[in-house]
């Protein structure tokens, strides 16, 4: 019998809860054989709040978890198990017409997952907020208070290049993405 993913509707804001809840359930059930992962799928986001860079786990799809269930012979998830999934604190039904399970397809579930593989194994992609055109101020630095207009946003290396009127001449300055905020 085949193993496929399928998408479950959840309380959103309560994903982790659910995973949690409906993986001791199948536990208890004795059926975690037959649904061998619960997943919330997640990407890896640093990002800066009062001046301080956090790393956090983002939800890629907030209102969803991803079942891989082992199908029955007839090719669909098994009545019990349906049943159970269903009847979890949090849960909605599954995604599909009418609310019965539609697989997702096998292409879809291979790039979510190598995504998500590869977040875990790289470092964390800055999240800079800023874009080319925005008006900034310079918080930090030895132009600190002057006013400029963003040119470029290297998130890889964490800078952004920032065009500052200095004596009345244009000049471009690479500062830490940090040393300015947004007017």
């Amino acid at each position: 019998m085949a193993k496929r993913w399928y998408v479950v509707r959840v309380q959103s804001g309560r994903e982790g809860t659910v995973q949690t809840a409906l993986t001791r359930r199948l536990k208890t059930e004795g059926r975690e054989s037959v649904v061998p992962r619960v997943l919330v799928p997640m990407e890896v986001v640093t990002e800066l709040k009062a001046g301080k860079k956090r790393t956090r786990k983002k939800k890629l799809y907030p209102g969803y978890v991803l079942l891989e269930v082992e199908e029955d012979a007839e090719g669909k998830v098994p009545r019990d198990v349906w049943f159970l999934v269903r009847e979890t604190a949090g849960v909605g039904d599954f995604v599909g017409p009418h609310g019965s399970p539609e697989p997702l397809d096998a292409g879809e579930v291979d790039r979510l997952l190598a995504s998500m593989q590869r977040d875990e194994e790289r470092a964390p992609q800055l999240k800079i907020a800023l874009k080319p055109g925005d008006s900034v101020k310079i918080k930090e630095g030895p132009l600190e208070s002057f006013e400029g207009k963003v040119d470029e946003v290297i998130p890889a290396k964490g800078i952004v290049r920032v065009t500052v009127t200095i004596f009345g001449r244009e000049t471009p300055v690479e500062l830490e993405y940090w040393q300015v905020e947004s007017i």
